[in-house]
């Protein structure tokens, strides 16, 4: 890419098209003035413009067929490569038929990365109990991703905003399965990809990494669970062995007042609400989840689909806004780098 060219916008997918991915895609493209990077929405248009007029938002809406178009049209309308609808749906209600077609534009927006054509995915959040109900086999986005990007194993789950980055061991599956399957080779893969993103996408020369452990006071030396000296510990050593600074394992309950927060870059957390909820209560509205581990750029709102919110026009857009400036900036870092 040449100085006088610009990248390539940021392909945004529909989401469950009954929750409130429209709305906020509209608000958004209604607030870039404020900084977004251009983007584009793979979503049926027809459905797009039911909704501004429900919302009685002025924005027009311009039917894309290449994502080059979508600079020129950015400023005046929000740009939409077509992706039609399954079965028409109401705002809060969603119909299983549309599954499909939701993972479609996921994979689409991928392919698209892949290519070149777009510089990131910003994926607006899925329903997972209606997914599964269509017949998706994926716990969600994150194995999903993976397995279009032929990286199925290597995907790490990264939740960021002001102040913290945070990264689960474990993702998607349910505590009592989340610590029988912790070990010292995921935390050491985990740990590994964060460094390898840190430098990469965030451009941190020497990134700093903080280990959880998994009990409370991180076992207590062992009388209150073995885990941390069998083998959080030594996923630790082995990071460090790499040459990552990383240290731990730590009190969990301990590590994410300002004055710890200060000491590291990303903190490893051995299972998801371990990861989520500091962030969620630090910064509910501006999280970010990024996926890490891929040959491609992708982020995402910190948020689920919201039906009850849907249609009304007071879902908060500040999520996403953040997810697609992320976006734009990794990817900017990557071709820098």
């Amino acid at each position: 890419m040449t100085a006088e060219q610009s990248p390539p916008p940021v392909a945004l997918t529909m989401g469950e098209p009954a929750g409130i991915g429209g709305d906020i895609a509209l608000k958004a493209w209604r607030r870039r003035a404020e900084g977004l990077p251009p983007f584009f929405l793979i979503d049926d248009p027809a459905r797009l413009m039911a909704l501004a007029a429900r919302l009685g938002f002025d924005a027009p809406i311009a039917v894309i067929e290449h994502p080059a178009q979508a600079a020129s049209h950015f400023a005046t309308a929000l740009p939409v490569l077509a992706l039609p609808l399954a079965a028409a749906i109401e705002p809060g209600r969603p119909d299983a038929a549309n599954v499909p077609v939701v993972a479609t534009a996921i994979a689409r927006a991928v392919a698209l990365a892949a290519s070149g054509e777009a510089a990131a995915v910003v994926t607006n959040p899925i329903h997972k109990g209606v997914m599964r109900e269509g017949g998706f086999r994926f716990p969600g986005h994150t194995e999903f991703l993976a397995e279009l990007t032929g990286h199925a194993g290597r995907e790490v789950m990264m939740l960021a905003a002001p102040g913290l980055r945070v990264v689960p061991v474990t993702i998607h599956v349910a505590l009592t399965e989340a610590i029988r399957g912790l070990s010292r080779e995921m935390i050491v893969a985990a740990g590994r990809a964060t460094a390898q993103a840190l430098e990469r996408d965030f451009a941190i020369p020497r990134p700093r990494l903080a280990v959880a452990g998994l009990n409370p006071h991180a076992g207590e030396g062992g009388a209150m669970g073995g885990e941390e000296i069998a083998f959080i510990a030594p996923a630790v050593a082995e990071l460090r062995a790499a040459g990552i600074d990383a240290f731990g394992p730590l009190p969990p309950d301990t590590m994410f007042h300002p004055e710890a927060r200060s000491r590291y870059d990303a903190a490893l957390c051995m299972y998801h609400d371990q990861a989520l909820i500091p962030l969620k209560t630090i910064d509910f509205h501006g999280g970010v989840n990024i996926t890490l581990g891929l040959p491609i750029v992708r982020t995402s709102p910190d948020h689920g689909t919201a039906f009850e919110l849907a249609g009304t026009g007071t879902a908060n857009e500040s999520s996403l806004m953040a997810a697609l400036a992320m976006a734009a900036a990794i990817a900017a870092n990557r071709r820098r780098g």
